[in-house]
């Protein structure tokens, strides 16, 4: 029987990890160990995910909270070392970018236990970028890579790494997105929030490069100002946004666009029903890149680079200059309809969980 400790910190590894675990604990030839570091420890941010997403309570959990990277990253190790001494799992698999990710792997390659790494490879080749920090670390000492996207075995190939311990699987939480669209329609979140389908933009807002500096942030605003008098736009706030608009006196403002629909952060359900039905999207957001080139919403990403190239070459999403022209400039284009997917990206399908539970099959003789 093959012992693995799935890790989950934040609500992106959720819906990622959600597919594998369930997949391995339907296998008697896995016993798969649910752990969650607790970076993201709001009930909101957390708890309601794992209710919707039919997972399991977690086996073993940190309770690690907030801080800064250093603090946070220090409080998973120091944590996570005691249990794996005395778990001594036969892997351990993580995913993504966060830094519970990273903690966890230098843990674990410490310890002399073999690391998997879900979403290997991906590059925004930005180091400003604490997640790419973590990206290239964790895949320094990793064992077994299994990745989304072409992108992701190129890099991984010029990095020097082992094809032999490459696997393209496609993506996990394509595999969430898939099995749970049909469960989101029941939602009523739309009449909550007093908007009708496929007549509102909808906007996250949560990186440092643009919620932490008061002339960016005031400029992203200003488009919005622009826009949300052509489309009424659903901004469910994360709590560092909420907190900077506050820091730098920007509530009147926001207080002063009647068509800009504020909101709590919401539930995986509620978010994927207003996403999969909205007009167009502008976020921050990875993940959000790659499930709107799934749903074909056009996505208007607010950043210099992506770490996810193919929802740009196939898909909907564009990269979008903070400026105030180009953020009316796209949406408009995506409101005229001229933003649209290619086509679905290959290994897109609802599958991936299978295929990385089949791989450790199969090097492990089970």
């Amino acid at each position: 029987m093959l012992k693995i400790v799935n890790v989950v910190g934040a609500r992106p590894n959720f819906m990622k990890v959600a597919p594998i675990h369930r997949r391995m604990a339907a296998d008697p030839q896995f016993k798969p160990v649910l752990l969650h570091t607790g970076q993201h420890y709001d009930a909101r941010m957390s708890h309601t995910f794992f209710v919707e997403l039919e997972m399991p309570e977690p086996d073993l959990y940190l309770g690690v909270g907030s801080g800064t990277h250093a603090e946070q990253t220090a409080a998973v190790m120091v944590a996570v070392e005691k249990i794996f001494m005395q778990e001594r799992p036969d892997w351990v698999l993580v995913v993504g970018d966060v830094n519970s990710t990273l903690a966890v792997s230098l843990v674990a390659a410490k310890l002399h236990i073999p690391v998997a790494h879900v979403e290997s490879g991906l590059r925004s080749g930005d180091r400003t970028m604490p997640e790419e920090i973590n990206r290239l670390l964790t895949d320094r000492i990793s064992d077994l890579f299994f990745i989304t996207e072409q992108s992701g075995w190129d890099h991984l190939l010029e990095e020097g790494t082992n094809p032999e311990k490459m696997h393209l699987v496609g993506n996990v939480m394509i595999d969430s997105l898939v099995e749970h669209l049909d469960k989101s329609r029941s939602s009523t979140i739309q009449q909550e929030l007093g908007v009708q389908a496929h007549q509102y933009a909808l906007m996250t807002l949560h990186r440092p490069s643009n919620v932490d500096q008061p002339q960016v942030l005031r400029r992203i605003l200003s488009a919005v100002e622009i826009l949300q008098k052509e489309t009424p736009i659903v901004f469910p706030i994360h709590p560092r946004t909420r907190k900077m608009v506050s820091q730098f006196g920007l509530d009147p403002l926001i207080r002063s666009l009647d068509r800009l629909i504020l909101a709590e952060p919401l539930g995986y359900l509620a978010f994927l029903r207003l996403m999969s039905e909205a007009r167009y999207v502008i976020t921050d957001s990875g993940g959000i890149q790659e499930e709107t080139t799934y749903l074909n919403i056009p996505c208007l990403t607010l950043r210099e680079n992506t770490e996810r190239p193919i929802t740009i070459t196939l898909g909907s999403n564009r990269l979008v200059p903070l400026t105030v022209d180009a953020m009316v400039h796209y949406a408009r284009e995506a409101l005229a309809g001229r933003l649209k997917r290619k086509a679905i990206p290959p290994l897109w399908d609802g599958k991936a969980g299978r295929r990385v539970v089949d791989v450790f099959k199969k090097i492990s003789g089970c």
